[in-house]
């Protein structure tokens, strides 16, 4: 045998080989397409579902307005009965695909550091607008600059007023008469004259006549002519009301004056950084005006309304201020340090899906397989949230790629749901129809039992018209 017959025989036998090798091909091809048609064809679907639209359904094959056919949906025999209503199967290489992370529920310490603006103002508590309870002129003014720092009991001003003269007048014609009256044998007399000294005393008090003037005019027994106004705290001079010479009255505001050892800081922070603000709070605070110092006070209170214009809420801090070096609206840079979150169950912010209506996580319930589920929010802090309710400490849920997998979980929900409205309808349909035919037969019933009294009726008349013939 030469190598051309060799060479022939070879070739033969490969196509052979290939031949047989497509044709089992083709004929396993057929076998599957035909079973899948047969099982297509026992499988009923329960309704049709538009491929843009999954709400819009139809119970015969339709289109849609893109000229796209509905897709079949059919009870799903493969999914545990247990398994909550959207719960998604995945197989493993499509969630490496789509780039699905999960991470753990943990329990830790949540806490949180607020940045905010602050102004700085006068403590509304130490300040003070001076009146005087008396009518007349100013005579002299010792302090007459806004601004000007001045201590406890500095003298302000001299105020001359008939009033005062009058009243000091008085209260030396009662010391006169205690004087002369002391030694009376009559008791009611004695305490008569010790009660207009009393009296007049304290009308002297009353219209703020100083102490040091009331033992003065007890020693010298000499009217004065001037009234002192005093300082009552430490302060700054806001405002002077008065000036030399001017005739003043009870409405007249001499002075007002702010005592500044201890300032007040307004900040505004956002709703969402109110969860974590408490009164009592400590505060951290840097002015640029006084470089490498830290102020430290205490968040005082907060306010039960936000502004309208920046939706924000605004609190006040207190701070010490021994060296004045915080003037009032001065802006400064304000931490508050909120007080920590004990043993907070708390997950990544990124696993959250938020819908508007609810908030809801994905659960791994097993490899591939996610369950959704709702959970109710806490604070957030670090790109942390805390969960209040949902999930427990330990079960893994879905930080990446949620997404996606929450279009496939609405679709299944949406499925779900119209499978259940459907059991629910062939129930009613069914039910409907044992009545009908209960009701039907309940009917025939009555309707012979009629005939039959009828007929027994018509042979009672004949019987008896039979007797009356016969008679």
């Amino acid at each position: 045998m030469n190598k051309l017959n060799v060479f022939i025989i070879c070739v033969a036998l490969v196509i052979g080989t290939a031949a047989g090798y497509w044709f089992a091909l083709k004929q396993g091809d057929k076998e599957d397409s035909m079973s899948m048609a047969i099982e297509q064809k026992e499988r009923k679907p329960l309704f049709y579902r538009n491929p843009m639209n999954p709400a819009i359904t139809s119970p015969v094959p339709a289109k849609g307005e893109m000229d796209m056919d509905y897709i079949p949906v059919y009870a799903d025999n493969d999914s545990d009965a247990g398994e909550p209503p959207g719960t998604v199967k995945i197989d493993p290489v499509t969630v490496q695909n789509i780039g699905v992370r999960s991470a753990i529920v943990k329990k830790q310490i949540l806490s949180r550091t607020i940045r905010t603006v602050g102004r700085v103002d006068y403590n509304e508590e130490m300040m003070t607008r001076l009146h005087p309870k008396i009518e007349g002129w100013i005579e002299k003014l010792f302090i007459g600059k806004t601004g000007e720092q001045v201590k406890k009991d500095t003298i302000l001003l001299n105020i001359y007023s008939p009033q005062l003269v009058t009243s000091q007048q008085e209260y030396l014609l009662a010391l006169n008469s205690l004087q002369e009256l002391k030694d009376s044998p009559y008791e009611d007399i004695r305490r008569g004259a010790e009660e207009m000294v009393r009296i007049s005393r304290e009308r002297l008090e009353f219209l703020d006549v100083p102490e040091h003037q009331i033992r003065e005019l007890e020693e010298s027994r000499k009217i004065k002519k001037h009234l002192h106004i005093h300082s009552p705290f430490e302060g700054i001079v806001l405002k002077i009301g008065a000036r030399e010479g001017q005739y003043v009255t009870p409405k007249t505001e001499l002075y007002m004056l702010a005592d500044l050892s201890t300032v007040w800081v307004f900040a505004d922070i956002y709703e969402d950084d109110l969860p974590w603000v408490n009164v009592g709070d400590d505060i951290s605070m840097e002015l640029n005006g006084i470089p490498g110092r830290t102020f430290s006070g205490q968040l005082a209170y907060i306010y039960p309304y936000a502004e309208a214009k920046t939706r924000t809420i605004k609190v006040r801090l207190e701070f010490d201020n021994p060296d004045l070096l915080l003037k009032p609206n001065m802006y400064a840079n304000v931490t508050i340090h909120a007080r920590s979150q004990q043993d907070a169950v708390v997950i990544p912010s990124e696993a959250v899906v938020r819908s508007g209506m609810r908030e809801q996580v994905f659960v791994v319930r097993a490899p591939g397989k996610f369950e959704p589920r709702e959970v109710k929010l806490g604070v957030t802090s670090e790109g942390l949230v805390q969960i209040l309710e949902g999930v427990v400490p330990g079960e893994v849920v879905v930080t990446s790629s949620q997404f996606l997998i929450d279009s496939e979980s609405k679709l299944r929900e949406a499925t779900a749901k119209m499978l259940e409205s459907t059991a629910t309808k062939q129930a009613t349909d069914m039910q409907a129809e044992v009545e009908m035919d209960m009701g039907m037969d309940m009917d025939m019933d009555e309707e012979g039992q009629h005939d039959h009294s009828t007929e027994y009726g018509l042979g009672d008349t004949d019987s008896k018209h039979g007797m009356n013939s016969h008679d």
